[in-house]
């Protein structure tokens, strides 16, 4: 019986489904246990992880017998993907089970930030009635989504927007001007600089790669319009988060939303220490109930495929 290690967390109906067809080793735990989880897949056939688990060194040199990775999520930044093809190793993300978790975590933080009303609630519990002060937030229809990334998490981000009335701008330079899909989805293309001038809101959907990361430096930032928020739920390393918070504190950016940082956990003294109308979360953007049920379903189906059952 083959079998599949299991190293972070993934929905039980799934991982039960794999159980009478393999040797299963299910424990959210072993990505803390360096040591034991490279003894469990010296004579695995799969190895499933999910953001945290790094698939390289050590550890991929002590999976002798796997053919298949399977990633529990999207990004690959965790994976020596070209060292696991050199070993005849098959690697599988979850494409697209786990969008429409982003998208609305986008959309989300967005309303939030831009009518930034929604953090009073200490104050008016207090007896404050700080009803002047937040009459000022913005609405988000009207505004313009920038989108730097036009895959298919972007896409649907912006059929979300679409719909609340925004106006949806992306920069993309995998895809040419005159792709049809520009066409097709109604969303205009655009240089990085004229997204940056132009967007209420600018949002990352993009991998970290050489040419990504710090991709939203310093000087970009400053290109931005004034009172702009930003997303992040791509990776940490791809923005500048000390000119974020900088330009937040100083009223040239309006808020953000980081759901990834670097390194992460955030350390003490991080750059987001006092800095208002921020939105942090750990790495959960496209962690639903549901999404994680659609991902694991996903990744234990194409698991099983590729092992031949």
């Amino acid at each position: 019986m083959k079998k599949i290690v299991i190293t972070e967390f993934m929905d039980l109906p799934a991982v039960e489904s794999l159980k009478p067809q393999f040797n299963v080793v299910y424990d959210p735990t072993l990505v803390d246990d360096a040591a034991r989880l490279v003894a469990l897949v010296q004579d695995c056939d799969a190895l499933v992880v999910r953001n945290r688990t790094q698939v390289r060194g050590e550890l991929l040199a002590a999976c002798r017998k796997a053919t298949v990775i399977g990633r529990l999520g999207v990004g690959l930044d965790n994976i020596d993907v070209p060292a696991c093809e050199a070993r005849g190793m098959k690697v599988i993300p979850a494409t697209g089970a786990n969008a429409l978790a982003v998208a609305e975590y986008v959309i989300g933080t967005t309303m939030v930030l831009l009518r930034g009303v929604y953090q009073a609630s200490a104050e008016v519990t207090a007896g404050a009635w700080p009803r002047a002060a937040l009459s000022s937030g913005r609405e988000i229809s009207g505004k313009t989504l920038g989108l730097i990334g036009f895959g298919g998490i972007g896409r649907l981000t912006a059929r979300l927007a679409q719909g609340l009335g925004m106006q949806v701008i992306a920069h993309d330079p995998m895809l040419k001007r005159d792709d049809a899909v520009w066409a097709q989805t109604g969303v205009k293309s655009a240089t990085l600089e004229e997204l940056l001038a132009q967007a209420d809101a600018v949002s990352l959907h993009v991998p970290l790669t050489p040419e990504t990361k710090n991709l939203l430096s310093s000087e970009r930032i400053a290109k931005m319009k004034k009172g702009a928020i930003v997303i992040n739920t791509a990776r940490g390393g791809i923005t500048d988060e000390a000119a974020v918070s900088a330009a937040i504190k100083t009223g040239a950016l309006g808020g953000a939303a980081f759901d990834v940082f670097e390194p992460e956990p955030l350390k003490a003294g991080n750059p987001w220490v006092g800095c208002p109308n921020v939105i942090l979360t750990p790495h959960v953007a496209g962690v639903t109930a549901e999404a994680n049920e659609r991902v694991s379903t996903l990744i234990a189906a194409e698991v099983a495929k590729a092992l031949g059952v």
